[in-house]
């Protein structure tokens, strides 16, 4: 490959993007626009689930439970009801998602050493946040019981008994639990994965449908030196953007940074060329603009999205998508990310992802090359 012919192709495409105003808009605008909108609007926390509460029982050791219930970051009271109608239409017009259900003889039940059982109505159409407000609810009527057990037994025997065990939780890496700071390094990725495949899947075959390919065939351009020239204003925007994100990662969501800065950057420049060379590949394959940023998405947004543990935990996959991850870029870059900014974890762990992506990233760009032919 001789370097200036490279340089003539990157000057014309830099004129070319320059002058068409979508791709600058689709390159900087739409990047930022998803960052942002998924990073606010997309969480897994749930917090202050609606409730509702019959208190049939009306005494203080009901209202006691139902004070940890309010008293929660977990739930938020949304009102008392009479009776299960109006539980019913509360849960129907979405104004709460939980009812508690207390007994009549709740407080008589407890002094008498007796089984209470207390009702949860949950509203089951979301089936994640029901099983996550459930756990919660159960939380907190087990640490209710084991208060009222606790006392009872100091009444009875005028002491408290040292419990046989005492579990110390320690949360790794994310003390918190705060869903943005998994979401927001795996975010980077999707945007990175989407955007680079997107622009670079509308180059070679935005040359077929002007017919100007057939001036770059009667040049002296070999196909590799073509395919180098075509990514180079597509690596600089995206390079743009990959720092927009880093930094918005850091000073606008705070999202702690524990790793070492240049593997970070290292890294995300590799994942950027495999992202820039599948998407030539695909410009090289469709012929069409509409046909090959059709199965851009297709095969970078919903791949990132779903199948590279974004959002979703691949050990909760059937086998065959679990091993069609594999195949995946952006699993390994999520992987790599999360290690980076919340474990801090270096080169000697993320040592096979960063293979992987190499790896790729060659067999992309060796096979654009080897489909690029220079004939009508």
């Amino acid at each position: 490959m001789k370097l200036q012919r490279i340089k003539a192709v990157a000057r014309k495409e830099f004129i070319h993007v320059f002058r068409d105003i979508r791709s600058l808009i689709m390159g900087i605008a739409i990047p930022m626009m998803l960052l942002f909108l998924f990073g606010y609007a997309l969480t897994l926390d749930v917090d202050n689930v609606p409730l509702m509460v019959w208190d049939q029982s009306g005494t203080p050791a009901s209202r006691d439970l139902v004070s940890r219930f309010s008293g929660s970051r977990y739930f938020s009271l949304k009102g008392y009801a009479t009776d299960y109608r109006e539980i019913e239409g509360a849960i129907d017009r979405r104004d709460a998602l939980m009812a508690l259900v207390i007994p009549r003889r709740f407080a008589a039940d407890l002094q008498a050493g007796r089984t209470v059982r207390v009702q949860a109505i949950v509203d089951g159409s979301d089936s994640n946040t029901a099983t996550t407000a459930l756990g919660y609810a159960e939380f907190i009527v087990d640490g209710y019981s084991r208060a009222v057990t606790l006392e009872q037994t100091r009444r009875a025997v005028d002491t408290l008994p040292r419990p046989p065990l005492a579990p110390e939780p320690r949360v790794w890496f994310n003390a918190d639990l705060v869903s943005r700071n998994a979401i927001v390094p795996g975010l980077i990725a999707v945007i990175m994965m989407v955007i680079a495949a997107l622009l670079t899947s509308l180059t070679v075959a935005r040359e077929w449908e002007t017919g100007t390919m057939e001036q770059l065939i009667s040049t002296p351009l070999t196909g590799a030196e073509l395919i180098a020239g075509k990514l180079v204003p597509y690596f600089c925007i995206g390079l743009f953007d990959l720092v927009v994100a880093l930094l918005a990662g850091r000073f606008i969501f705070q999202v702690p940074m524990r790793g070492e800065r240049s593997l970070l950057l290292g890294t995300s420049i590799l994942f950027l060329v495999v992202a820039l060379g599948l998407g030539m590949l695909i410009s090289i394959l469709g012929r069409s603009q509409f046909a090959a940023s059709q199965f851009a998405m297709v095969a970078t947004l919903l791949p990132a999205f779903l199948l590279s543990g974004f959002v979703f935990p691949i050990a909760n996959m059937p086998l065959p998508l679990r091993a069609f991850t594999h195949a995946i870029p952006a699993r390994y870059f999520v992987t790599i990310l999360r290690g980076i900014y919340l474990k801090g974890v270096g080169l000697k762990v993320l040592a096979g992802d960063i293979l992987f992506l190499a790896v790729f990233g060659s067999l992309v760009f060796a096979l654009a090359v080897r489909k690029f032919r220079k004939k009508m």
